[in-house]
């Protein structure tokens, strides 16, 4: 079963109470530098987190062949698979199996599909880093539609000026009570700022971190 084959990473406690599963983007692997430094910079805050590949990028690692991403339905389906294995305590990550889902990008967009469509009534959250609110580009393309109803609790880390979706923009899209943000001060898509900006990569990422982490402590 796809199930079996699917590869995940873990980081953090295995006796906590709750553990993060994400999912990667539409470009960047499981173990990219932003996915690695969330999942051992959550981990080291005391949450623990289980990163897993969908199949086209499993494919891609196994054969160093570039593929587009999987169709919707697989992705999803990939996602229910990764949450059903995870839901079970086994000897990788003992504990109570309570979940939150989430991801960069394309990865946490299927997680709020998942949770938006009545797959999240065992899940306690929603973490997505770097939202696509919309294709680059196309700011009348919205993905919006599902988060208005949405009513699992939510964070969304967001850079200020992301391409798919900036804070002036986000400001007007009608979307669920559920749902809080928090903004990275003039960070991109990856919530990294300009060197002109005063701000730095390391404490956008130490910020948004910290927030991840006391957002799941008080689910």
């Amino acid at each position: 079963m796809l199930s079996d084959m699917i590869h995940i990473l873990f980081d953090g406690p295995k006796q906590a109470g709750l553990t993060l599963v994400l999912a990667h983007g539409a470009g960047a692997a499981m173990d990219s530098p932003f996915m690695t430094a969330f999942a051992q910079g959550l981990g080291a805050r005391g949450i623990a987190v289980a990163r897993f590949e969908f199949p086209y990028m499993a494919a891609r690692r196994a054969t160093g062949k570039t593929r587009p991403p999987d169709r919707q339905p697989v992705l999803l389906q990939t996602w229910r698979q990764v949450i059903a294995r995870l839901s079970v305590p086994s000897a990788a990550r003992p504990g109570p199996g309570r979940l939150a889902i989430g991801g960069k990008s394309m990865g946490g967009r299927m997680a709020s599909l998942l949770a938006a469509a009545g797959d999240g009534r065992d899940l306690h959250g929603l973490v997505c880093l770097g939202y696509p609110f919309h294709p680059a580009g196309k700011p009348d393309r919205l993905r919006t539609g599902h988060l208005r109803e949405l009513s699992l609790p939510s964070l969304i880390v967001q850079g200020e000026r992301d391409p798919l979706g900036n804070r002036a923009e986000a400001a007007a899209y009608p979307l669920s009570n559920a749902i809080r943000f928090h903004w990275c001060p003039d960070g991109n898509h990856d919530l990294a700022p300009r060197k002109r900006s005063g701000y730095n990569q390391e404490d956008n990422w130490a910020a948004a971190m910290d927030t991840v982490a006391g957002f799941l402590e008080s689910l």
